[in-house]
């Protein structure tokens, strides 16, 4: 019984140094000034639709991106990406610095840019990457927000 354990463990742990080296989604957490979940997952081999679900000022904020992948540096693990998409949030005035009127809940829907780095380990199914994610609001409390930094750390299989 032990023996077969073993062997399990062994071609689980095989399988996911294989797959960790090209992925195909990764789920994680993403932080910076809005932290969240991220989901990545790649539609083709080199572009990929991704998913945020992030919070800040005692709101959420839903965000969908479409990023191209190109290698980074001659480095086969080490990406770098662009892209674009929306995003949609409500947010409550009360805690946002910059809300006109506290007493007021704001919902905003605009557009968004993404530029980033990515690396994925070969030993181990994680995945890093270091973006800036600028946003548009169209409405809502509408502006230019250029804060969108993040470190994101993700799963990947």
């Amino acid at each position: 019984m032990r023996k077969i354990f073993m062997t399990t463990i062994f071609i689980l742990c095989v399988i996911t140094i294989t797959t960790a080296q090209d992925y195909t989604t990764g789920i994680g957490f993403r932080g910076g000034l809005s932290n969240g979940l991220t989901v990545k997952h790649f539609i083709s081999s080199n572009t990929a639709i991704e998913g945020i679900l992030s919070t800040r000022w005692q709101g959420f904020e839903i965000t969908g991106l479409y990023e191209i992948h190109n290698e980074a540096f001659n480095t086969d693990q080490l990406k770098w990406y662009y892209g674009f998409g929306g995003h949609i949030g409500f947010w409550d005035g009360n805690n946002a610095s910059w809300a006109d009127n506290k007493d007021k809940s704001y919902t905003v829907i605009g557009i968004d840019g993404i530029l980033g780095l990515e690396y994925s380990f070969k030993e181990v199914p994680i995945n890093l990457s270091l973006d800036w994610k600028p946003t548009f609001n169209l409405i809502g409390y509408s502006g230019f927000w250029g804060d969108g930094g993040a470190l994101s750390i993700r799963y990947i299989f």
